[in-house]
Formats: C-alpha cells, structure tokens, sequence
C-alpha cells in the first residue's frame, strides 16, 4: 500500500492520459480509430483502478479493473469492429459541429470541471478532488461526443466513454461496492445490445447509421 505524493501522481497521470484520449476521441473521424482509442482508454481506466486498488488497499477493486480490460478493451472494440464489417457501415463519422468549434467546446467543459469541482470541494483531501474534477471532465466530453455525432456507433463510444468516468469518480472515492460494479457491468453489455440492435434496424432501412435520416422521416410524417 502506497501513501503520499507518489500515489497521487501516478493516478492523477492515468486520468489525464483518459482525458486526453476523451479529445482525442472528439478529433477522430474513422470509425475504426475511435474505437481503438476508446479501447486504449478503457486499458488505462483499468491501469487506473488497478492502481486505486493497491493504494487504497482494496482487493474488490482488481475486479473492476478486470471488467474495464475485458469488456471495454477487448470484447466490446471487437464486437464493434465486427459489425463495422459485417454491415458494410460507412467509416467516416460525421459531426453536427466541426471538429475546431467542438474541441472548443471540450476546452470549455473540462474548465468547468476543474472549476466547479475545486470550488465545491474545498475541505476535500487534494486526490479526490483533483480526481473528481478529471473524471466529471471525461464524462462531460463524453456526453459531447454523443450529442456531435450523427453516427451511431460513435454515439456508443460516447455513451461508454461518459461511463468510464463515472467509473473513475467512483473508485477514487474510495471505490463502489461489488453489487453496483457487477450492475455497471451488466448495463453497459445491456445498453451495448440495445444500441446494436438500433444500429441494425437503421443500416436495414435507411442504409447506413446516420440518425438525420430518422429526422428526415420524422418530419416527412409531419
């Protein structure tokens, strides 16, 4: 078990490291390197928490860890990059925002991380502080992919990515019970089937993953 500085540093660098991938997530447009760069980031959530695990001397932790790895930085790239092919996606992402303006926008939020967390946490211990203001950035830039992205399967990356921060907040917090880790883990195979299965219907209709062509008929229903 480590104290001090040490421990600090080396988590504080992982989640910065997470954050930067989360820009370059936002600065992507291939489908197949945002999933590989949402797959190194799931490996460093994992090096994250294995480290939380040790330092805060917390064997459950190393389960969390294992979940990361596995699911979101090995079965669920996988799975995708597997769809990709098998369906014929088309591999560009297509943005609502251009990529300057929404990396401006990243900027802005990750501010109003640091900035909010470090105001409402004042007699908070530094590590936790500083921790929660990096997760809450990566889960809002997370939020951001989803809401600047036409394309589904970017949409999931997004919605996973946001998930990897509030997996993040939640271990450096001195961690989550093992009934909430196995829940999360669930969910998010849960969510990545729900959003497989949209993903499918709109490419068997619409021929292609665009959610502007489900606008499009909304409003010729009109």
């Amino acid at each position: 078990m480590i104290q001090g500085h040490e421990a600090y540093d080396v988590s504080h660098l992982l989640a910065g490291m997470m954050l930067v991938l989360s820009f370059a997530l936002l600065y992507q447009d291939r489908i197949f390197a945002v999933l590989n760069i949402f797959a190194l980031q799931a490996v460093l959530l994992a090096a994250a928490v294995t480290w939380m695990a040790w330092t805060q001397d917390s064997p459950h932790l190393y389960i969390t860890a294992a979940l990361a790895l596995g699911l979101k930085g090995i079965v669920i790239p996988v799975a995708l990059h597997r769809m990709i092919i098998k369906l014929g996606i088309h591999r560009d992402v297509e943005q609502v925002v251009g990529v300057g303006k929404t990396l401006l926008l990243g900027l802005a939020l990750t501010a109003l991380s640091l900035m909010l967390v470090l105001k409402v946490t004042e007699t908070a211990q530094s590590f936790t502080r500083e921790g929660l203001a990096l997760a809450l950035a990566i889960i809002l830039l997370g939020f951001l992919m989803m809401i600047t992205r036409r394309n589904a399967v970017t949409q999931i990356v997004g919605f996973m990515s946001l998930e990897n921060g509030l997996i993040l907040a939640a271990t450096g917090a001195r961690g989550m019970p093992l009934v909430v880790e196995v829940s999360v883990a669930f969910s998010v195979l849960i969510a990545l089937f729900v959003f497989a299965v949209f993903v499918f219907r709109i490419r068997e209709r619409f021929d292609g993953v665009d959610i502007e062509a489900l606008d499009n008929v909304r409003g010729e229903d009109r």
